[in-house]
C-alpha cells in the first residue's frame, strides 16, 4: 500500500488527516480494534459508473459481507456507523439498499439503529415509466447503548419562531426551544449538481452540508471520522472544518488528488461550499401563527 498523504489542521496541530490512496480493504486491515469514533461514507451502487466495475446488485452484497465487519470491528463502543445509501435501478427494476445493508448489520450482530434518515433533494433527472426519486437514506447505527448525540449542535430553525403559549402556567412563554427545533430524521439538502459551488468531476457527490449535520451531532472534536470511499474528500474535509480527525481512503487516483486539495482548503478556511448555518427557508418571527391571533385576548 503506497504511503498516505498526512496533514495536520492549519488551526491546531492536533488534528490529523491521513488519507490513502489505496483500496479500502486495505487500509481496514492496518486499522486496529475500537480505533474509530464515526464512520460516514457512501459506497458503490453497482450502477456501471466511472467507479464501478459491475451493475449486478449481487456484487454489493457479498461486498458488504465483508466490509461492514471490519467497520463494526473498528468501531470503538459507543461510536456511530452512518452507512448513506440510495436505490439499485436498473431497466426500472428498484432495489432499496438500505434494506440490504440493515440486513447485513443486524447479522453481523453489535448494531443498533438508531435512525434511518431520508435525505431529499430538488434536482436529477426525471423519470417517464414510474415515479422520479428524489432521496436517498442515511442508517445510522450505534455500537453500545452510550453514544455521542449532540442535539444542540445540529438544531434547525423553528418554522414559527415566535410562537408562544396563550394559556396555562407557561402563558407569554415561547412554545420551542431557543436554540431551534430537532432536525427530525427526513433532511432537505441539495444535491451537487452543475451549478453547486462545491461540483467537482465526481459524479454522486456529498454535500458538506449532510457530512457536516452528522460529524457535528454524532461526535466530538478530537473524535476520528472515517470514510472509507472517500471520493473527493468531503468527508475528511468536512473533519478538518470540525476539528475532528480523519482517516480515508480512495482508490481512484484523480478523485484522490482532489480530495487532498479540498481537505487542505476546508483546512485554512477557503474551500467553497454552501453555508450550512443558511437555512433553505429563513422562517419569519412576524407571519402565521409565529404571532398571537387577533381573535385571541390575553387576560388580565
Amino acid at each position: 500500500m503506497k504511503f498516505p498523504f498526512s496533514f495536520r489542521s492549519s488551526r491546531t496541530s492536533e488534528i490529523e488527516c491521513t488519507l490513502y490512496n489505496a483500496d479500502c480493504m486495505e487500509v481496514l486491515e492496518q486499522l486496529p480494534d475500537n480505533s474509530v469514533d464515526l464512520t460516514v461514507t457512501s459506497p458503490p451502487y453497482c450502477l456501471g459508473k466511472a467507479y464501478e466495475s459491475t451493475k449486478d446488485v449481487a456484487d454489493f452484497t457479498a461486498f458488504h459481507k465483508k466490509i461492514l465487519p471490519e467497520i463494526v470491528r473498528i468501531t470503538k463502543p459507543g461510536g456511530s456507523i452512518c452507512w448513506q445509501v440510495g436505490s439499485h435501478v436498473v431497466d426500472r427494476v428498484l432495489t432499496p439498499l438500505d434494506f440490504l445493508v440493515y440486513e447485513i448489520c443486524r447479522d453481523i450482530g453489535g448494531l443498533t439503529l438508531r435512525n434511518r434518515i431520508i435525505w431529499t433533494y430538488g434536482h436529477g433527472l426525471n423519470e417517464t415509466q414510474r415515479f422520479t426519486g428524489r432521496h436517498e437514506t442515511v442508517l445510522w447505527f450505534t455500537k453500545g447503548d452510550q453514544y455521542t448525540f449532540n442535539l444542540d449542535a445540529v438544531r434547525v430553525p423553528q418554522k414559527y419562531p415566535g410562537k408562544k403559549y396563550y394559556k396555562g402556567p407557561k402563558k407569554g412563554e415561547y412554545s420551542g426551544n431557543p436554540l431551534g427545533k430537532n432536525p427530525t430524521d427526513v433532511w432537505e439538502i441539495p444535491n451537487i449538481k452543475a451549478q453547486h459551488k462545491e461540483k467537482t468531476i465526481h459524479p454522486c457527490q456529498f454535500p458538506i452540508a449532510l457530512v457536516h449535520r452528522l460529524i457535528s451531532g454524532l461526535s466530538n472534536p478530537g473524535d476520528t471520522v472515517f470514510d472509507p470511499f472517500s471520493g473527493v474528500g468531503t468527508t475528511g474535509a468536512t473533519a478538518m472544518m470540525l476539528d475532528r480527525n480523519f482517516i480515508g481512503s480512495e482508490l481512484m487516483k484523480e478523485y484522490y488528488e482532489i480530495a487532498k486539495s479540498r481537505i487542505r482548503q476546508a483546512s485554512d478556511g477557503t474551500l467553497p461550499h454552501r453555508d450550512v448555518s443558511v437555512p433553505l427557508l429563513d422562517p419569519s418571527t412576524t407571519g402565521a401563527v409565529a404571532k398571537k391571533p387577533d381573535h385571541f385576548c390575553w387576560a388580565n
